[in-house]
């Protein structure tokens, strides 16, 4: 017999999508850095090596700390939007994966150049989760350039809305720092060759995480794994596609649209 209850729970999915998992773990890390101030210093990341040394978990717990309300809002509803947009794509394991990895080349990037730079001393703290978002962004736009979505009421191509983000931090240089910057091109870097490896059937993510996982039998697999076709699709096709996506959003997509639409953004790239 069918109840109200059990129709609820056969609909709603067995697993909670890890982007919801991020976004909780800054929601909850940002209440406790609230409540519990010296957690917020101790979980930034610091140029300064001793420092460094002694909080050596900061290069990942900073991705997780924020300066306030604003700041969390802003950077939540950023992960939001391009994660899910990555998620459907690429899964929720690279989503994590390019969350920590883009965020911690970042952080090896602004801690190297705070030590190395003549004439650069100190840098103090940063934290965020911006350098993580910067890298979904920029890996996303690598994979789908050509991609529209809406940005307010304007579709907006992907490449260009890296641009925008570039822009966005060249304008605020001095309220962001310099320390956050560089935090951003480091993460930038990690994700745009880390698409462009995936492309070539390297994928670093899901290389680490296979470490971690019990191995079955060995199966015979195409080595890029999102290479199905090297055939161009049809213009009317990709065009529908789009139109699509600008009615219904990106999630709307089965595999084979989103396979024809990754086709198209590599023969046009």
């Amino acid at each position: 017999m069918h109840t109200p209850w059990k129709n609820l729970t056969d609909n709603t999915p067995k697993t909670i999508s890890k982007l919801y998992w991020l976004i909780g773990i800054n929601a909850v890390v940002f209440l406790v850095t609230i409540v519990y101030a010296p957690a917020d210093v101790n979980l930034r990341l610091p140029s300064n090596l001793p420092a460094l040394l002694a909080h050596f978990w900061s290069p990942v717990s900073y991705l997780f700390v924020h300066d306030g309300f604003i700041s969390v809002i802003f950077n939540l509803l950023w992960l939001y939007w391009m994660g899910q947009l990555f998620e459907s794509y690429l899964g929720d394991d690279r989503l994590v994966g390019i969350y920590l990895l883009g965020g911690i080349s970042g952080a090896v990037l602004f801690v190297t150049v705070f030590n190395l730079v003549p004439g650069l001393s100190g840098g103090g703290l940063i934290s965020g989760a911006s350098a993580s978002i910067v890298a979904i962004v920029v890996a996303t736009a690598t994979l789908l350039p050509n991609v529209e979505i809406r940005l307010f009421i304007w579709p907006v191509k992907l490449k260009w809305l890296v641009v925008i983000y570039a822009l966005f931090d060249l304008i605020n240089f001095y309220s962001l720092g310099y320390g956050v910057i560089v935090a951003h091109i480091g993460a930038a870097l990690f994700a745009f060759l880390y698409i462009k490896q995936l492309q070539k059937g390297t994928d670093w993510i899901m290389g680490i995480t296979n470490l971690f996982k019990h191995r079955g039998p060995l199966k015979v697999a195409s080595k890029n794994p999102l290479k199905q076709t090297s055939t161009r699709p049809r213009q009317d096709e990709v065009d529908a596609i789009l139109d699509k996506i600008s009615k219904t959003g990106y999630e709307s997509l089965n595999k084979g649209e989103k396979e024809v639409l990754f086709r198209a953004s590599k023969n046009e790239n």
